[in-house]
């Protein structure tokens, strides 16, 4: 049996951006609880969240690490994730896990790129949020200054919970004080402010409290912090030093007292359906005598213990030789061991609670973001996708060696298996295989594992944009295919009609023939036609999407009736209606952040305005640096890390997000039309 009930457990996940110290604070929680019996550090590579070689040479963290330890009769699962934006994937992907995020920020350079992200993200999640500014030792800060900016950013309902105290040596907890020593600001008066907002989520509470004006028990407040935190009135900032211990055990006690079990939080969205189709919101209960329902938020390729599955249950009890199914799956898989994690190291235990997050390994059927059960009664539920940022940046690859084509596509797969963010595209029309990922740095990241752990060495180039085509009328066509060669014939008429749909609503195919002019068997022959036309572009030779084609009418033959002559049909006469609906073609726009110190702005911004790009605005970093935001489409920025190095000496760097497709200017298309017409007419 556990040791832990459900209301004893807590899911924290420590997200922010990269130097916030994350990691560092892990680890002094960790140290702190007596869950390890010397405190580590990032510079000496020897943390239990930063264990692997790739994390420790480069200084920060690559990926999400799950740890655990014990603090006033709770238990609480921690995950430190990566905070530089080429990582925010695993980052993004904890928030699945948890019933609360811990914003943290560094009290040297404030709110930054990351912080807000995960911030936004958080708050779309619907989940409890802390905010922790650590590094409140360092010199020359200006800690009012940051509270206040904070409350600028992210509202008012960002409060107090503690200040630090004789010069940050310490903290004072303001919820249960009303009087002490503090560094900035009265202990009373940022104690009534947080009272106040506390007690107006409780009717029955405020009417007492404004009728004999003194503070409620501390029992009575934590219903309604814990209401407050739920719907977003109230955000706690708090302040800790990883390195000096100071605010640690404060910090402990908000988790284990203030921070919400899994009954407390918001519910996780769980539906009953499919993506696409009729769904119905599914509410899981975190009652361990029910059927199980967990969800995977990590996987992880581990060349020991095989394909690893990270899990958060939320409905039910895990135990160990059980029989789950995964997702949809119609056989169940036995769960010969489970885990608890700490690190690198695994736990094995007997049995997993509601707010639990445990693993699994070599079980080959599990997947990012699939859902175990016990029960057929659970088939069809999922967890409303988290929104992942669309890997742009993108490089071209292939092996050294001749006969490693295999191996390259089975190690780029596990890669693409841990982490929502890496992506693999095969184009065969260049016959390029591209790896995508949010930046330069996490592609690199990604070739240096390959090398280091696989061993497997690679050429790398430029990729092809990924430019897509779409049509802006309407246009209809109709194509006959007829073929006689001495025996059976083919033959397959489709009359279609295409029309624009919204940018980014994709592709819709509808079947609107009446009196079985084109017989239903054939109907799927036709699509793949259609499809095929799509893929191969009109304009300049890429993927037509966002658009709908109607197939209203066509004709059959008895004998010489065949899929492939629909087929045909089907992609000629789409082809053909694309011509005649004013193609155009679109390229991708991404946002971009470029941090650059504050003398290099000008030179900066006229390079992105020769690059078609367009700044929105700046933002000063402190120490300085500034911040310059924007738009750019993302093939302007092919060479953009060696200029930006050359016009800041190398003190530059920059983010890409992508933001959207845009028309490409006629001049542009025209050329690309004249190259794809010159290459068609080769071909």
């Amino acid at each position: 049996m556990s040791k832990y009930t459900t209301q004893a457990l807590r899911s924290i996940a420590l997200v922010g951006h990269g130097a916030a110290g994350k990691t560092s604070l892990a680890e002094a929680l960790l140290f702190a609880t007596g869950a390890i019996s010397a405190r580590g550090s990032v510079e000496k590579g020897n943390t239990v969240c930063d264990f692997d070689a790739q994390e420790k040479e480069a200084g920060h963290s690559l990926n999400s690490a799950i740890v655990n330890f014990g603090y006033e009769d709770t238990r609480v699962h921690l995950i430190d994730t990566p905070g530089y934006p080429d990582f925010a994937g695993p980052a993004i992907a904890a928030l699945a896990g948890v019933d609360t995020a811990l914003i943290v920020i560094n009290a040297q350079t404030g709110i930054e790129l990351m912080t807000e992200r995960m911030m936004r993200h958080a708050a779309e999640r619907k989940l409890c949020r802390m905010i922790v500014i650590n590094k409140i030792d360092a010199e020359n800060l200006d800690l009012p200054g940051l509270v206040a900016d904070i409350r600028e950013r992210f509202g008012k309902q960002c409060m107090l919970l503690d200040l630090p105290a004789h010069g940050a040596a310490d903290v004072v907890e303001v919820l249960e004080h009303d009087a002490g020593d503090a560094d900035f600001e009265s202990v009373a008066a940022v104690h009534r402010a947080l009272i106040d907002q506390i007690v107006e989520e409780d009717e029955d509470l405020l009417a007492r409290y404004l009728e004999d004006g003194a503070d409620p028990a501390a029992a009575d407040l934590h219903a309604p912090f814990e209401k407050a935190m739920r719907e977003g009135h109230l955000i706690p900032i708090l302040f800790t030093s990883a390195k000096t211990g100071a605010g640690i055990r404060e910090l402990l006690h908000v988790l284990a007292s203030l921070a919400p079990n899994p009954a407390e939080g918001n519910p996780p969205p769980f539906y009953k359906g499919e993506p696409g189709g009729e769904t119905e919101a599914f509410h899981a209960e975190p009652d361990a005598a029910k059927h199980v329902l967990a969800h995977v938020f990590k996987i992880v390729a581990d060349p020991y213990m095989g394909k690893i599955g990270v899990f958060r249950v939320h409905q039910g009890t895990v135990r160990k030789d059980m029989q789950l199914f995964v997702g949809d799956g119609k056989r169940p898989v036995k769960v010969a061991h489970l885990y608890l994690l700490q690190g690198k190291d695994s736990v094995e235990v007997d049995e997993l609670l509601p707010g639990d997050i445990g693993a699994v390994a070599k079980i080959d059927e599990i997947d990012f973001d699939c859902v175990l059960h016990d029960s057929h009664d659970e088939d069809h539920i999922h967890l409303v996708p988290l929104e992942f940022p669309k890997p742009m940046a993108g490089l071209a690859v292939e092996t050294k060696k001749k006969g490693d084509e295999q191996r390259l596509f089975d190690i780029i797969g596990k890669l693409a298996m841990e982490d929502p963010t890496f992506v693999i595209e095969r184009h065969p029309s260049s016959n390029e295989t591209v790896i995508r990922g949010l930046g330069e740095i996490h592609l690199k990241a990604k070739l240096a594992r390959m090398a280091a752990q696989y061993k497997l060495e690679v050429d790398t180039k430029p990729p092809r944009i990924p430019y897509r085509e779409t049509i802006t009328g309407a246009a209809e066509a109709m194509y006959r295919h007829k073929k006689q060669s001495g025996g059976a014939g083919q033959f397959g008429e489709v009359h279609l009609r295409i029309e624009p749909k919204g940018r980014g609503e994709g592709f819709e195919f509808v079947d609107a023939v009446k009196g079985g002019v084109i017989p239903g068997v054939f109907m799927a022959a036709v699509e793949k036609g259609v499809r095929q036309g799509l893929e191969g572009g009109v304009v300049a030779g890429y993927e037509v999407e966002d658009l709908k084609v109607t197939v209203f009418d066509g004709k059959t033959h008895a004998v010489d009736g065949k899929e492939v002559a629909f087929t045909i049909a089907g992609r000629k006469a789409v082809v053909e209606a694309i011509r005649n609906a004013k193609p155009i073609v679109l390229e991708p726009i991404v946002n971009i952040e470029i941090v650059v110190p504050e003398a290099a702005i000008g030179d900066l911004s006229g390079d992105l305005s020769g690059r078609r790009g367009h700044i929105t605005g700046t933002d000063g970093r402190g120490h300085g640096f500034a911040a310059i935001t924007g738009e750019v489409p993302l093939a302007e920025l092919n060479d953009y890390q060696s200029r930006l190095k050359s016009l800041t000496g190398g003190q530059g760097s920059y983010t890409i997000e992508f933001a959207r497709y845009s028309a490409v200017p006629p001049n542009v298309q025209q050329q690309m039309a004249g190259k794809f017409q010159l290459r068609d007419e080769d071909e």
